[in-house]
């Protein structure tokens, strides 16, 4: 620990599956000590296959390396009130446990900050606590879907509305967390008080779909259904050439001018009206995609990976999963890493995207083993030998089979 942008900064994480777990891995990223706090059976996604051993999946390896697990049966008075002496000891707590659960555990909000003022506190909820689904569950799958984005297929041409094949809204929420969380300890640094902080699913996926497709809703009266044409244009994909596909962005005049002139035919520029200006092409952005898939049809991917990058216009291949994996960018630039791991044997792990001058790698632990790290996290909250192995006796505190 101690190195990167957060050392210092020790956050009780309460979370579980994506949304919360994410925004911790961001902050273990920049080098807080997280302490992740897990029930007897451990985070769902310890039991997501595939996996060598039993409680270590794919997803949780990748989610949660850098933090330390602490395991408690927090159904013992015990064990609560050692969950609460690890949460005096730390400058965030984060928690996506319904606020009525918390309450009755004294692990809300009002009962910690009552005792640490410095204290900030971001509940995770799936929405804000102040409109009528406050109450209402959700997962990702969900928030696609009240949030507009799954419906949004069926404006691009789709029969039906359908999912974005990631948890793209615990992702993005999860990085609001992340961003709410240091907002609100750099105000502290200012204030000395912390303050608590609420990240809803609901009205982040919300802002981030109208952002780009409010459109003329955001007139009175409106002038539109929303939508903006050029994102929902049913030919912006992935183009199919002869023998694949690849991906394509020529958006502003300079670049269809060299479009144009890079295939033979400069003088479209000047004969298509359709293409005169920013606001022309938008008014026909369907046809004019459409045109473009049937010429890129015409020849194949390396042809015209070579052709469009001699005329610098913006291109790329489409990866399929294994091909990402072996992307020369991605080994080359050291994103993919080995790690040996105590349990699981050799690793591939992803390195942080974002990098500090100030700071080289932040050195991660490797994903813990459910309760792996009790016995260190309880004594450094200031329980004694003998109150820990009481804990471990009643079966209030959960430990690997090894230790």
């Amino acid at each position: 620990m101690g190195a990167g942008p957060l050392a210092g900064i020790r956050v009780l994480d309460m979370t579980t599956v994506l949304f919360g777990p994410y925004a911790t891995q961001l902050m273990a990223e920049m080098g807080a000590d997280i302490i992740k706090l897990e029930a007897p059976e451990g985070d769902v996604t310890r039991h997501t296959e595939p996996a060598r051993n039993p409680g270590m999946g794919a997803i949780f390896l990748t989610l949660n390396r850098g933090k330390r697990s602490l395991s408690l049966d927090l159904k013992q008075p015990a064990a609560r009130d050692a969950a609460l002496a690890v949460a005096r000891g730390c400058d965030v707590v984060i928690s996506n446990v319904r606020p009525r659960a918390l309450a009755r555990l004294g692990l809300d909000s009002a009962t910690l900050r009552a005792a640490d003022p410095r204290l900030v506190f971001c509940a995770l909820v799936g929405f804000g606590q102040s409109g009528p689904y406050a109450q209402s569950p959700a997962y990702d799958d969900l928030i696609q879907g009240i949030g507009g984005l799954a419906h949004l297929a069926v404006a691009q041409g789709a029969v039906a509305p359908r999912y974005a094949p990631m948890a793209l809204a615990d992702r993005m929420a999860g990085m609001h967390a992340l961003s709410a969380i240091l907002a609100a300890l750099l105000e502290r640094s200012r204030t000395g008080l912390g303050q608590e902080v609420e990240v809803p699913m609901f009205e982040v996926m919300a802002s981030m779909v109208l952002g780009d497709h409010l459109g003329g809703m955001g007139f009175e009266p409106p002038l539109d259904d929303g939508g903006y044409a050029r994102l929902i244009s049913p030919d912006r994909k992935p183009y199919a050439t002869q023998d694949g596909y690849i991906g394509v962005v020529i958006y502003n005049q300079t670049q269809w001018e060299r479009f144009f002139a890079a295939i033979g035919t400069p003088e479209r520029m000047t004969t298509d009206p359709r293409l005169l200006n920013h606001t022309t092409r938008l008014r026909h952005i369907d046809a004019i995609y459409a045109e473009l898939a049937a010429i890129l049809a015409t020849r194949g991917t390396s042809e015209w990976l070579a052709l469009l990058q001699a005329a610098d216009l913006p291109c790329a291949p489409v990866h399929d999963l294994p091909a990402l994996r072996a992307d020369r960018h991605l080994n080359e630039s050291g994103f993919f890493q080995s790690e040996q791991h105590a349990s699981e044997g050799a690793l591939t792990r992803m390195a942080a995207p974002v990098r500090f001058s100030a700071h080289g790698e932040v050195p991660r632990l490797p994903s813990p083993r459910l309760g792996e790290h009790g016995r260190e996290v309880l004594a450094e909250a200031g329980l004694d030998a003998s109150a820990i192995a009481a804990l471990v006796a009643a079966g209030g505190l959960i430990l690997p089979d090894s230790a």
